[in-house]
Parts: C-alpha cells; sequence; structure tokens
C-alpha cells in the first residue's frame, strides 16, 4: 500500500467521524480522478460534475462502511462512482425507452381513430392514476419515481434521503394497496 493510501485511511476515519476538513481534502485528492471515470462513462461533463456531488454524499454518509482490506481508499470511491454512473444511465436510457414509447404511442392515436383497446387502454390509465391518488403521499412518491421516472430504489432513497429499507417497504404497501384497489 503506498504512502497516499495510509493517508486516505486515516482521512475516511475522520470523514466517518464528520470531521468536514478531512472530507476537503479526500475530496480534493480524489474528485479529479473520479470526474474523469465519470466523464468517460457518461461522456457528458454536465452529468458528471452532478454525479460527482452525488459519489462525494455518499462518501460522506458511508464513510465509516470502508473496510481496508477489501481494498484502497481511492478504489473504494471509484466503486462507488461507477455504481453511481451506471444507475445514471440505466435511469437516463429508461427515460429515453419511455419518451420514445410515448410519442410513438402519441403518433398512434393521432393517426388512427380510438378502437376499442384504445378505450381499454385509457380506462386502466384513469384507474391506475385513480388509484395511486388513494394512496398515502410517501408511498405513491416512491412508486411514481420507481415506475415512472426509472429510478432503483437506492436512488429513490437517495433523492428523498430515506434510508433504503423505507423505500422498500414504502413500495411494497403502496403496490399491494395498489393491487387490492385494481382488482376489485
Amino acid at each position: 500500500m503506498d504512502p497516499n493510501s495510509h493517508e486516505d485511511v486515516y482521512l475516511l476515519g475522520r470523514v466517518a467521524a464528520g470531521d468536514r476538513e478531512a472530507f476537503a481534502r479526500l475530496f480534493d485528492r480524489h474528485s479529479p480522478i473520479v470526474l474523469g471515470l465519470l466523464v468517460r462513462i457518461l461522456g457528458r461533463r454536465s452529468e458528471a460534475e452532478e454525479i460527482l456531488q452525488e459519489v462525494f454524499l455518499q462518501v460522506w454518509r458511508q464513510a465509516g462502511r470502508y473496510e481496508a482490506g477489501r481494498s484502497t481508499p481511492r478504489g473504494w470511491i471509484l466503486v462507488v462512482a461507477r455504481s453511481r454512473a451506471l444507475d445514471h444511465l440505466r435511469s437516463r436510457e429508461a427515460r429515453q425507452r419511455r419518451e420514445t414509447e410515448l410519442s410513438a404511442e402519441t403518433a398512434a392515436h393521432e393517426e388512427h381513430p380510438i378502437g376499442t383497446q384504445g378505450l381499454e387502454a385509457s380506462e386502466t390509465r384513469a384507474r391506475v392514476s385513480s388509484a395511486l391518488g388513494l394512496l398515502p403521499p410517501e408511498q405513491r412518491r416512491c412508486i411514481e419515481l420507481a415506475f415512472f421516472e426509472g429510478l432503483t430504489q437506492t436512488q429513490i432513497a437517495s433523492r428523498l434521503d430515506a434510508p433504503l429499507g423505507t423505500v422498500k417497504s414504502r413500495i411494497h404497501l403502496g403496490m399491494s394497496k395498489l393491487r387490492q384497489v385494481l382488482s376489485s
């Protein structure tokens, strides 16, 4: 292990204890390489800069989870960055697919008169929308983020600043309620 790794291990320990100065030093040391990785994965510097902030927010929150025997601090931070970037890519691709499907669906409705299938789909959308309105706001928000924005449960937890287990429970309970309402 190089001498910088020993200092990084120390800094991560200090970050886990809430030391903002140690966090700033860790950010200064590793943000350039992390940003480079993110730009390579995402292909867009603006998105990479946004994800860089999320990566270091996760480092701040989870510094206590770092295990020195498993990787170097830089390696751990880069794994966090890679994971965040891939989640972002999946979310971007899902959003693009939905937009493409929506514009294709819109074009199909404009070209053809609404038939039985169109009326059934419209009725189903109305029932789902109505059922979503019956859910508690926390459950509805988690489900909307998952199904309409394509976010993973981890991303939802991060966006809502809620524990992952809470997000999973809200989605599970909300989906159960939706099944009950829609099956009756």
